[in-house]
């Protein structure tokens, strides 16, 4: 293959509809730099792409990589999705990347020394009155960005903040949905919290609404109950047992569970010393409670699910 012939292409067309090309709208931005795609040249041009890149081809050392280079798949495809609403430029790139999908070549982008290069190998009248235009085009958008930089940053900061309270926007409404669904689960169950001084009624719900969610049993381990323990634990339903180990020193329930008994389902009362904190367990899921549950909402009391077997508890009671 020889290399620096001159060439001088045979239009396929008369050129008369050159004037009313948008060169501008034909320069793209691809890695950084502004360029025009072979496509583009060669209609300009009124040449076949295919007769474009082979006198290039003839003349390769002419054309290094910051001229020319080749765009890779991902390249055009993202042309043709940023050019979606201009027919004619979209148009174009679709007919190089359906080439690159038959694997003949994906479309070759030239920059400003590129094109400009071209002058010299194309020496056509025409490629010579087009290569005219094109200089002038790339000065126009050359000075139009720099003319306007401030206002491209600016478009810049406001589309990265859009995306950053997008983003922000869409983790709290991830929130709100978390919220809203367990909201609306009837099985969720709280994790961890407090009841302050004065919550009184807050924290009967709370405890009331697991005793209701208990399938089996209920296990309360609080040295410190009263008739009002016994008034809470009427809530479950009939099949679930209920167990409550205590202190029998502290405990003043031994009258009133007599009278529970007769009129309620069973609740068994057991002896245990050994144990300062008091303990919740509904099912298999245990709750550390910080005070006694007769007490809840008089003084600050915090609660938590622990993530323990409760076997482990229950064979440590004495």
């Amino acid at each position: 293959m020889e290399g620096n012939d001159d060439t001088k292409l045979k239009p396929i067309d008369s050129g008369s509809n050159l004037p009313l090309l948008p060169i501008e709208n034909l320069i793209h931005v691809i890695r950084g730099q502004q360029v025009m795609l072979d496509s583009d040249l060669a209609r300009l041009y009124g040449v076949e792409t295919r007769v474009l890149n082979q006198a290039v081809k003839r003349n390769i050392e002419r054309f290094p990589e910051d001229f020319m280079f080749q765009l890779t798949k991902e390249e055009s495809q993202n042309l043709i999705s940023q050019n979606a609403t201009s027919s004619s430029r979209s148009q174009n790139v679709t007919l190089n990347v359906e080439r690159g999908k038959n694997i003949k070549y994906m479309p070759y982008a030239f920059t400003e020394n590129g094109v400009a290069m071209l002058s010299s190998v194309l020496r056509s009248k025409t490629a010579i009155e087009v290569n005219i235009r094109i200089m002038r085009a790339f000065t126009s958008m050359r000075s139009f960005m720099m003319n306007n930089a401030h206002v491209f940053q600016r478009i810049e900061t406001i589309e990265h903040n859009y995306l950053l309270i997008n983003h922000r926007l869409s983790e709290h409404d991830k929130k709100f949905e978390e919220i809203l669904t367990r909201l609306d689960d009837k099985e969720s169950e709280p994790i961890e919290g407090f009841f302050f001084e004065g919550q009184i009624f807050d924290a009967y719900s709370l405890i009331s609404d697991l005793i209701r969610k208990a399938k089996q049993r209920i296990i309360l381990i609080d040295n410190y109950v009263d008739d009002r323990i016994l008034k809470v634990l009427t809530k479950r339903k009939e099949e679930v047992t209920a167990t409550i180990y205590t202190d029998p020193r502290h405990s003043q329930i031994n009258t009133d569970l007599k009278r529970h008994n007769a009129q309620y389902p069973r609740i068994e009362v057991k002896a245990c010393t050994n144990v300062h904190d008091r303990f919740l367990i509904i099912d298999d899921t245990v709750y550390f409670i910080g005070g006694s549950i007769k007490d809840l909402g008089k003084k600050i009391v915090a609660f938590s699910r622990m993530h323990q077997n409760p076997d482990s508890i229950l064979t440590k009671l004495r």
